[in-house]
């Protein structure tokens, strides 16, 4: 049985951070994942993606954001359950948790702490009859290496801001990009919309608006897909990677079934310390939602600092709690410069 004073359920960036601002407050952290290895989504699905909404970073690569993140949590040695997933929970007579996975790995702790993202998830794929012929032989859902399509034909579908980002990053990569979209207007960040224009204009990215990929073409592998316009008239283009990009479908999994409460497949939490319906229980992360929910790392930077305080007074009742800064206390494992 593996004891801890916070179960961290995702190793996600924000349940990584989540262990930093606990080890602030010497309290022992340990992880579970059904990856196998840390990092969540940045690590798995787009580990090359660059991100630029990190304060003090203009643009840091996901995978680099990873590594600092298990870097700066290094000194408080959390421990990690990697390739397993919690399943079920239970109680003791001591009133601790009880977390078992689906390989038999129990942990126990008095605070759970759910930062898991968007649960488990798969694509969401398009209503294109024959498009599972092609997967792995040509259809990518997730970009997990970008210079696999080094001088190569892509098509990217989509107009949020994964797709956006995507044909950006790739349009200096690939040797032929280009865009479909069902609309003339996109729903990503404007500055991603500017970006791709100004691409487009300049003749490295191709946009097809207000048209859909209707049917993919080739024997063994992807060769060809059909563009169908708004207007009725479809055109084929000869493409070597189809890559649609229309988000993916979360499931919360066995955690549904935990008695917490549930809004359209996320927890509910109070923002005061991001609390969950069940006493000892918290949810950090994409994972959670309350009025003026906004899916971001950063939110959930900030989520994590307000759970690991209040989390502190269960896990030592008895001891009083004074807010310092680290400017004060410092880091463990960190040497100043200027020292």
């Amino acid at each position: 049985m593996i004891q801890t004073d916070i179960l961290i359920i995702g190793a996600g960036p924000v349940g990584l951070f989540s262990v930093f601002e606990a080890g602030l407050l010497n309290m022992r952290c340990h992880l579970i994942d059904t990856l196998p290895k840390p990092g969540g989504q940045l690590a798995e699905i787009y580990p090359e993606k660059p991100i630029y909404d990190i304060p003090g970073f203009p643009s840091i690569l996901a995978k680099e954001l990873v590594h600092n993140l298990i870097e700066q949590i290094d000194a408080f040695k959390p421990g990690f359950t990697l390739g397993e997933q919690a399943i079920e929970i239970d109680r003791d007579s001591e009133g601790q948790f009880l977390v078992t996975t689906d390989k038999g790995t129990i942990h126990r702790a008095p605070v759970i702490c759910i930062a898991g993202g968007l649960g488990s998830f798969e694509p969401r794929k398009p209503p294109i009859n024959n498009i599972t012929r092609y997967e792995n032989c040509g259809v990518d859902y997730i970009v997990r290496d970008p210079f696999k399509y080094n001088n190569k034909r892509i098509v990217i579908a989509g107009g949020g801001d994964s797709a956006l980002d995507w044909t950006i990053e790739l349009s200096g990569i690939a040797s032929q990009t280009k865009i479909v979209h069902r609309r003339s207007s996109f729903r990503g960040a404007p500055d991603s919309v500017d970006k791709l224009r100004k691409l487009s204009a300049n003749g490295d990215v191709e946009m097809i608006t207000e048209s859909q990929v209707v049917e993919l073409h080739g024997d063994e592998k992807l060769e060809a897909i059909s563009v169908r316009h708004n207007n009725g008239n479809e055109k084929i283009i000869p493409t070597d990677y189809f890559i649609p990009l229309f988000g993916m479908v979360p499931k919360l999994g066995p955690i549904a079934d935990w008695g917490l409460q549930i809004e359209k497949n996320a927890i509910r939490v109070n923002t005061k310390d991001y609390s969950t319906n069940v006493p000892g229980i918290y949810a950090v992360g994409d994972i959670n939602t309350y009025p003026g929910k906004l899916k971001l790392i950063l939110c959930g930077f900030h989520e994590a600092t307000l759970m690991a305080n209040s989390a502190y007074s269960i896990v030592h009742p008895d001891k009083h709690k004074s807010f310092k800064y680290t400017t004060v206390t410092g880091v463990p494992g960190f040497v100043s410069q200027e020292q």
